[in-house]
């Protein structure tokens, strides 16, 4: 299975969604069972999007590590799985960074998620810092074990590695860093008892696209900035189809 999830963050209107939507109605996306197309949009757009009749599994950015209660402008795994959604990302580098979610956090949320069926997407990464201080391995384990931690390991997650130092920094990963690190997450979540697929995110665009997504360790995309645009958005998903 291959697996193409666009997150939106904190962008777009709802007229600018409508016009998403007609820009991806204009492609006729191939009826293979085996890749996924989806999108992590805002909590206010949820609904919505479950209206405009796009094949894709619609996605939330975020989940509160509460199941209920007094926590304002908080929204619980048992609202999310309410609406009907497919997917809910956590552990993501700017929760990790601007909101200082720790390990703990983070696996709290997969707690939550679990609990009410709910599909993980978690993301992992290390740092520029760390990635220059030959880290990357330590960071990688500690984030998945302290994530795993007395969660059903039986249960569907998708893992996400996104080096936050080939965010937004100039910095590019080569296709040998991304295999390496994409197969040491996978044997380090063999060694707790579990068989999830890993996708790559980090600065994802069409010029790099088909080179990370045919790394053979590699079972899809997490994208950012480039899946606002639909036409974007298709270029990288077609590179699934090239040679």
């Amino acid at each position: 299975m291959k697996y193409i999830i666009g997150n939106w963050k904190m962008n777009k209107t709802a007229g600018e969604i409508v016009e998403f939507t007609r820009g991806l109605k204009k492609y006729k996306f191939p009826k293979d069972k085996d890749i996924i197309f989806g999108l992590a949009v805002p909590y206010v757009y949820l609904l919505g999007m479950s209206k405009l009749q796009v094949r894709f599994w619609i996605g939330a950015q975020n989940v509160s590590e509460h199941s209920h209660g007094a926590y304002t402008g908080e929204i619980s795994a048992e609202m999310l799985a309410d609406v009907g959604l497919d997917f809910c990302i956590v552990g993501h580098s700017e929760r990790r960074t601007l909101y200082h979610e720790s390990d703990a956090i983070v696996n709290e949320k997969l707690k939550q998620l679990q609990e009410y069926d709910m599909l993980p997407i978690l993301c992992i990464g290390e740092t520029l810092e760390e990635f220059e201080a030959g880290k990357t391995h330590d960071v990688l384990s500690r984030q998945i074990r302290e994530a795993l931690k007395g969660l059903d390991l039986k249960k569907e997650m998708i893992v996400a590695y996104e080096p936050v130092w080939a965010i937004g920094t100039g910095k590019s990963a080569t296709a040998e860093n991304i295999k390496e690190s994409v197969s040491f997450i996978k044997s380090e979540i063999k060694k707790v008892g579990a068989d999830y697929p890993v996708l790559y995110g980090g600065s994802v665009n069409p010029a790099n696209a088909s080179e990370i997504l045919h790394i053979d360790c590699v079972d899809g995309a997490l994208i950012g900035g480039a899946s606002l645009d639909p036409d974007r958005y298709v270029q990288i998903a077609s590179a699934l189809y090239s040679n």
